[in-house]
């Protein structure tokens, strides 16, 4: 079974937030944050998916999930990539 590796951001909001997380559903963590179940730092905000990445191994999603984390660089590019296509 596949995982991926998603980032999501604020809709609606004057706060401008991303979050980065892993699951094997994205269609259904994607409903638990917007119903204010998913992780703390996500409670409060609706959510829209911007980036997805699939993986065949956990530790392989994990993994990339940390170094996204920890990458401000990568993750304002894909936000702007993101931005751009909306404009």
């Amino acid at each position: 079974m596949p995982y991926f590796v998603y980032m999501i951001k604020t809709l609606n909001s004057f706060k401008k937030k991303t979050y980065v997380g892993y699951t094997k559903n994205i269609e259904h963590r994607l409903k638990k944050h917007n119903e204010n179940k998913g992780a703390k730092s996500t409670r409060g905000y609706k959510w829209e998916i911007i980036y997805k990445k699939k993986f065949y191994k956990k530790n392989e999603a994990l993994s990339y999930e940390y170094k996204l984390k920890n990458d401000r660089i990568k993750r304002a590019s894909i936000l702007k990539k993101h931005n751009d296509k909306r404009i």
